[in-house]
């Protein structure tokens, strides 16, 4: 069972998310906040597997009580579930360690997949701002942010196979179309991918992308 927490500002949104996450068979819902501090103030008594947050609301918004999240509980992820794809929201939202950015207005069905393609420990974005995400990938990777410091013995552990999923995740690419281009099952892929992370003691698939586009910048 996956335990979800929806933070939102608008009352009418909070409870309709609340009503479908607990009509799904494998969802239920851990709590419901109104902003930042209350989210944190949740925490505090349970953790959420996934918490679906909105950007803009009153005290602290998505993105601050994002960062906030990965700093105490860096296992509870976070769906941005927002009406604003402006690059700074974007931008620092996978900055601080979200695993998902969706639009408002998104099919129940993606979110639904959204949430648990998230919970396995992947990314999901957007498609309608995917193409901008690569490019802030690339901001992200010319800020620097210590992600090119990752010890040389790391990364000597990393097999051939273990570079090319590398190099296809620096690329924007899904874990199904990695494992079209790789020819490997999607599971293979996941193992792959937690491997890696594991190697180079990275916490998500998002700074993952991130030293892959500093590794190519450097190059």
């Amino acid at each position: 069972m996956i335990k979800v927490c929806i933070a939102d500002d608008q009352q009418l949104i909070r409870e309709s998310l609340k009503l479908w996450v607990e009509s799904q068979p494998d969802f239920q819902v851990s709590g419901t906040a109104g902003d930042g501090i209350e989210v944190l103030e949740q925490l505090k008594v349970s953790l959420p597997d996934v918490i679906l947050m909105d950007i803009r609301m009153p005290k602290l918004d998505g993105v601050q009580c994002t960062k906030k999240i990965k700093e105490l509980y860096p296992q509870v992820k976070v769906i941005i579930l927002t009406t604003f794809d402006d690059d700074d929201y974007v931008y620092n939202a996978l900055k601080y360690g979200a695993s998902g950015y969706l639009l408002k207005g998104i099919a129940l069905e993606e979110l639904c997949s959204a949430i648990k393609t998230v919970y396995s420990g992947q990314a999901m974005i957007n498609p309608d701002i995917a193409s901008k995400v690569l490019q802030l990938f690339y901001k992200m990777a010319n800020e620097g942010g210590g992600l090119s410091s990752i010890d040389e013995k790391r990364t000597e552990s990393l097999t051939k196979t273990e570079w090319k999923v590398i190099r296809e995740i620096e690329k924007g690419k899904s874990n199904k179309e990695i494992a079209q281009t790789l020819c490997l099952s999607e599971g293979t892929v996941r193992n792959y991918l937690s491997t890696i992370l594991d190697k180079l003691d990275l916490r998500d698939r998002t700074q993952l992308a991130i030293w892959a586009v500093q590794m190519s910048l450097s190059v």
